[in-house]
Formats: C-alpha cells, structure tokens, sequence
C-alpha cells in the first residue's frame, strides 16, 4: 500500500502543472484502480479525526530539497500535504498523489489557503494498481508503509523509473516501530536501509548514491510522549 505509514506519531510533513481537484472527501465510489480495502482501511484511518499529522513537512526532505534548485516533483502518499505545500512554496511544480480521497480533500484546502493551489496538481492513485505518468527532478517517497501487504519492491522500482536524467529519488521510511508503537508491531517487519536500496534494483552505472544512513531523531508521539524514531534514508540521483 502506498501512504504514510500510521504509525508514524510526527509526521511533518514537472512540465506545467494545473490544479486538479480531487473527489469529495468520503465519497467511496467504486474505482477500477482502487483497491477497495486499501481505499477503506485509509478512508478510517483519516476518519478519525480532523486532521491526522501536523502540517508541517518531512525533515528529510527539506534537508534534501532546500539546496537544490525548484522543479518538478512527484509525492508519493502525500497525505494531507505538508510536503507538497511546503515544496510548492518553494516554487516547486507538485504533483501530489494518495489514494485517500479525505486527505486529498484536506490537502488542497490546505493548498488553496496557502496560496499555492496553482502549483500542485493533485491526483488519486492506488500506487499498486496504477503510477503517474511522466518523469522528475525530484521523486519523494516519505513513509510509504503500511500494515497492509503491498508489493514494496515493484513500487520503488516505479518511484525510480520516474526520475528524470539528473533528478533525485528519495526515499525515507521507519527504521523501527516508534517506542509508542512497540507493542502493537512486536511481529513486524522493518526493512534496513541496505535492503531498501537493494529493493530498488538500481543500475550503478546511471545511479549515484548520495546518502544511504539512518539517522535518529526526537518525536512527539499522539499522547505527548517523547521518543527517539530511527529513520532509514536512501537517495540516490540518475547520472543519464
């Protein structure tokens, strides 16, 4: 499945791109390249409550992004935005995608309040049915874990096909359940960094890697408790 993972207790969160604007928020109608269950399990999962991360985008990513210059950029499971708004106020051309119609919903409110509705274009994807056309100076994949089971390799071999010549992948998962989250996942399964760039089957003499490490760093998690998440970071630029 392709989204935020929910365990994450902190998430802070291109040729032209006109606005799209998604389907009403909870509005399940039955989609070919929607799995129903995935779209079920997300619709509860932002159903919950009015808003479920912070609005504020990834740490990974604007370390990442902040030197580079703005151009195009897919998000994958972009949630109710906070990357995408944040990188379009940066001048970047979003395409933004998420197969929960509720945070698309949120996040082009959240868009249009910020006054850069004009530079993300948002779109709904089941990402193990169907991918967004096009390639990208910057492909970001912020927590895309789920307890779902989902075909993870293929997917990241996806994010990579999508890169421009020049351009970036970045992915950035859990590298362990958060200290709040232990119990509910003692059984699962956290992939290393090393075998998250494994996944993604790169070619060594088009891909260079840029940072491939896991670094730590102090969350809140949903009740205030204060705890230290391990992040896993690979990115990766194409050379040609």
């Amino acid at each position: 499945m392709q989204h935020h993972d929910a365990t994450a207790g902190d998430h802070r969160p291109e040729e032209h791109h006109r606005h799209a604007t998604p389907p009403p928020a909870g509005d399940q109608r039955r989609h070919p390249d929607v799995d129903e269950e995935t779209a079920r399990f997300w619709e509860e999962h932002y159903g919950r409550r009015e808003r479920v991360w912070s609005g504020r985008p990834n740490p990974v990513l604007v370390d990442v992004a902040t030197p580079l210059p703005a151009g195009t950029v897919l998000d994958l499971g972009c949630g109710e935005g906070g990357d995408a708004i944040w990188l379009a106020g940066r001048g970047w051309r979003v395409t933004a995608v998420d197969v929960a119609e509720t945070a698309l919903a949120r996040a082009a409110e959240e868009a249009s309040a910020a006054g850069v509705a004009s530079r993300i274009e948002f779109h709904r994807h089941d990402l193990t049915r169907t991918f967004p056309p096009g390639e990208f100076d910057l492909v970001s994949a912020q927590f895309l874990q789920s307890p779902l089971e989902f075909p993870r390799g293929e997917l990241l071999r996806s994010a990579a096909r999508a890169v421009a010549p020049g351009g970036r992948l970045l992915v950035v998962e859990h590298g362990e359940a958060p200290p709040w989250g232990r119990a509910n996942h003692a059984h699962a399964h956290f992939p290393t960094v090393r075998e998250t760039f494994a996944a993604l089957d790169l070619d060594p003499d088009r891909w260079h890697t840029e940072r491939l490490d896991t670094p730590r760093r102090q969350a809140t998690g949903p009740d205030g408790e204060i705890g230290t998440l391990v992040d896993n970071v690979v990115l990766v630029r194409r050379t040609r």
